[in-house]
């Protein structure tokens, strides 16, 4: 057994949910809690501009306040308590929840698979806006110490940005290391600096009591919202402690956030508001102007080593949904690279990491600072958690088996407050909030049309079955020779006899004494235990119908599967194996299409770069043979 299976069988003995361990949680806060971290760089300078500049000692409390229970009851109650509960066999993420629900959602199911797809489109959005503000607000830090750097600002930004994306291809296995101590000293340092406000004015404790928020909302009417939107920024990146949960287990995970992470950010959100107190006519950045002028410089470096590394986390996170939706059928093939031979999440998406590049660097310079951007930021998170409140709402209903009343109930409180902040954050819209909705909606639609695309061509198979028992009859004729060797037939059906084998065979009058179909699927749940990994039905003598399946958080390595399958009975010779699929090209049907117009050009295109299937199977290239045909839709 290979590398491959090796893994496949660490993989089944992997428990669904970690114990908690102290490198676990370090490991988490470097990966987990990069957004979140570094949120106080730019959340509090925003929210305080959309009170005009110089807030009241009340209004002051007020906005603390909101910022503080917008963190504990989102982040600590929302996600930590309930949504990390919905796990798919360990692993979370708004696909993996998707897939929880949507098996017993009966008519509902299409809703439901509407707004995953949707939530996990805007992801791509928010990951092409993290890195720029979070880079451009550690970078501008500097304008605290010194004007002399300004000019340089938003070049510096670019210079970052680019290196990081084109660093991508070699992996961060190495250097991934570091990235806990560095964050557990980013916070640390985060924490020191906030109490060092607090201690001058400790009065600033008293934003605990939620009367102060409530105060402010009733004086402020209908401007709350603008601030509502200013406030959402200390909670993004909250989705990622569910993203990540396959990685770490709950346990490290809520361990980082409650005992480092959360009063890290609550005392440095509580200094910040000290020195407005302090000083009421305060202008630029309150999280640089916190720390004394000799400490400002190695503040802004290790700032910007932790917006690095929180930019990498949402890189790396982009290209593991990738993975998933591609592997729940709803992404065309794309090549993966495993960057890692230890780390499974270590992979590497081309496409999509230079797709992000172009993006964030363009975002980057024009925007040209954190402050514009920020009206940018929040409405692809606040929409894809607000998704995530209709998804839990059905989890605990079908998964957990809630009393209705209990579950809604409870959602409901989650949903108002996702509402209050999707609404403030549709007010961005004109400000920059249109981009990453767009390029959310692009995605939804390259995802949809992806799907439907594949449906219609097993659709189109379907309609001319063939014989099995006609077709093993002609086997036995004189008309068909077979020669020595084992044939192995990609199947995109259950159907024993695929059209590439009928198509071969009646092409070159020949085949292989030993063939061998085969169907891979992919589960909605992340990992199949190698014990269930191949499934084997003899057809004919020397003919075998093999079905393997991978978990939609699996590298799919069909030789490996097939070795799995020759232990059950299937008489596949690997050594001397020749692999078969079609090469499709789609054209349109005379009959009444399967698809528009547009969707079937679109999805032309897509399946026409789509990775080929030695690629994404990870087959011998010197032993793989297409068939060419052709599929009206």
């Amino acid at each position: 057994m290979d590398a491959a299976a090796t893994r496949g069988r660490q993989q089944e003995a992997a428990p669904a949910d970690r114990p908690f361990t102290l490198t676990g949680a370090l490991a988490a806060l470097g990966i987990v809690f990069g957004d979140l971290g570094t949120s106080p760089l730019y959340t509090y300078q925003t929210i305080v501009g959309t009170v005009g500049g110089h807030p009241s000692a009340e209004d002051a409390l007020g906005l603390l306040a909101l910022v503080v229970w917008a963190l504990i009851v989102t982040v600590s109650v929302k996600y930590c308590v309930f949504v990390m509960r919905a796990d798919n066999h360990g692993e979370g993420g708004i696909l993996a929840l998707m897939a929880l629900v949507t098996g017993k959602a009966g008519r509902l199911s299409g809703t439901l698979i509407v707004a995953g797809l949707f939530g996990a489109a805007l992801i791509y959005g928010d990951g092409i806006i993290t890195p720029a503000i979070s880079v451009l607000s550690a970078l501008e830090g500097i304008n605290v110490a010194t004007d002399i750097f300004k000019p340089y600002v938003v070049p510096a930004a670019l210079l970052v940005l680019l290196a990081l994306f084109a660093a991508q291809a070699k992996g961060t296995a190495r250097i991934g290391r570091i990235f806990g101590p560095i964050m557990l000293l980013w916070f640390v340092v985060i924490a020191v600096v906030g109490l060092t406000g607090v201690l001058r004015r400790p009065e600033v404790i008293g934003a605990i009591n939620p009367i102060h928020a409530t105060r402010f909302i009733l004086a402020h009417g209908w401007h709350s919202f603008i601030v509502l939107g200013g406030v959402f920024l200390a909670i993004t990146g909250g989705e990622a402690l569910y993203a990540d949960m396959g990685h770490f287990g709950r346990k490290p995970i809520r361990s980082a956030w409650y005992c480092v992470v959360l009063p890290a950010l609550l005392l440095c959100y509580a200094g910040q508001t000290a020195l407005l107190l302090d000083n009421p006519g305060l202008e630029g950045n309150p999280f640089f102007k916190l720390a004394p002028n000799w400490a400002v410089i190695p503040l802004v470096v290790l700032a910007t080593l932790a917006t690095i590394i929180a930019s990498q986390a949402i890189i790396t996170g982009a290209f593991s949904l990738t993975r998933q939706a591609m592997q729940l059928g709803w992404f065309p093939g794309l090549n993966i690279r495993q960057t890692s031979d230890k780390e499974y999440g270590q992979i590497y998406v081309p496409v999509v990491n230079w797709t992000m590049m172009v993006c964030t660097l363009f975002l980057t310079f024009s925007f040209g600072s954190s402050d514009a951007l920020a009206g940018a930021y929040g409405t692809a998170v606040s929409t894809t958690m607000l998704l995530t409140t209709a998804l839990l709402f059905n989890a605990m209903r079908d998964v957990w088996r809630w009393p209705v009343v209990v579950a809604l109930l409870t959602s409901l409180v989650f949903l108002l407050i996702d509402l209050a902040f999707f609404g403030a954050n549709l007010l961005k819209i004109r400000e920059g909030g249109w981009i990453p909705l767009l390029l959310g909606v692009l995605i939804f639609i390259l995802m949809t049309s992806w799907h439907r695309g594949i449906e219609a061509v097993r659709r189109s198979q379907v309609q001319k079955p063939e014989s099995t028992d006609a077709f093993l009859a002609s086997l036995k004729s004189s008309k068909i020779a077979r020669v020595p060797g084992t044939a192995v037939f990609f199947s995109r059906s259950d159907t024993a006899v695929p059209a590439v084998l009928v198509r071969h065979v009646a092409q070159i009058k020949a085949l292989q004494e030993t063939v061998v179909s085969l169907t891979v699927r992919f589960e909605d749940y992340p990992r199949v235990p190698l014990s269930k990994r191949a499934e084997v039905e003899q057809i004919a003598a020397n003919f075998w119908h093999v079905t393997v399946r991978f978990g939609f958080l699996e590298v799919p390595n069909v030789v490996a599967a097939l070795a799995c399958a020759k232990e059950k009975g299937c008489g596949v010779n690997l050594d001397d194996a020749v692999y078969f699929a079609s090469h499709d090209d789609v054209v349109r049907s005379a009959n009444p299409p399967r698809l528009r117009t547009w969707q079937r050009m679109l999805f032309a295109v897509m399946y026409r770069n789509a990775v080929r299937t030695p690629d994404r199977f990870d087959l011998p290239a010197d032993k793989f043979l297409e068939i060419g045909r052709q599929i009206a839709l």
